[in-house]
Parts: structure tokens; sequence; C-alpha cells
């Protein structure tokens, strides 16, 4: 499964908000989700987002490729700096043997 980590659209019409999911990269934007890793409220002032930050990196270290905006959320709670981190340390280890 090509894993993906995205935003799903709720909420009522004129009032969007998102749950920022994991879901297979080949299936469309709303359907069955495998892992609910948050949520992102752009109307609320100043926009509420909320992620699960230990299982956004494990999907992330799985191999789950994020979309633009779902990175952009995920760099601002600090996942993407974790991410990044803990691939270098990966890297390092094979490095050394």
């Amino acid at each position: 499964m090509a894993a993906k980590i995205r935003l799903k659209k709720v909420g009522r019409k004129g009032q969007p908000s998102y749950r920022i999911v994991v879901l297979d990269g080949l299936k469309p934007r709303d359907t069955k989700v495998v892992a609910d890793l948050g949520y992102y409220d752009p109307k609320a002032d100043p926009a509420r987002v909320e992620i699960d930050n230990k299982a956004a990196l494990k999907w992330l270290l799985d191999g789950a490729k994020p979309t633009k905006a779902a990175r952009d959320l995920l760099s601002k709670a600090g996942v993407m700096a974790a991410w990044d981190a803990a691939k270098r340390e990966r890297i390092k280890a094979r490095a050394e043997g």
C-alpha cells in the first residue's frame, strides 16, 4: 500500500475543517481511513491544529508520503524536523555498520 498523509475535508458548507489522516494513496480523498492523526480548523482564530506527533512520526518512518498541505501542518507541529533527525540517525547507523 502506498500510504499518504493528507487532509480529509469535514464540516459544513462555508465552514471547512479537516482531519489529518493516513490512507491508501491510490484511493480518493474521502475513502476509508487507515489512521486518524489529528485535525485542522482554519476558521478558528487563530487556526487550530492538533496532531498526534508519535503516530505521525511512526507513519513517516514507515514510508507514508505527506501531501504539500499535510507537510506544512506537520512542519508547524514539529513532526517533520523530528522525522528528518530520525532519518539522519538511521543513515548514520547504516554507514557505521
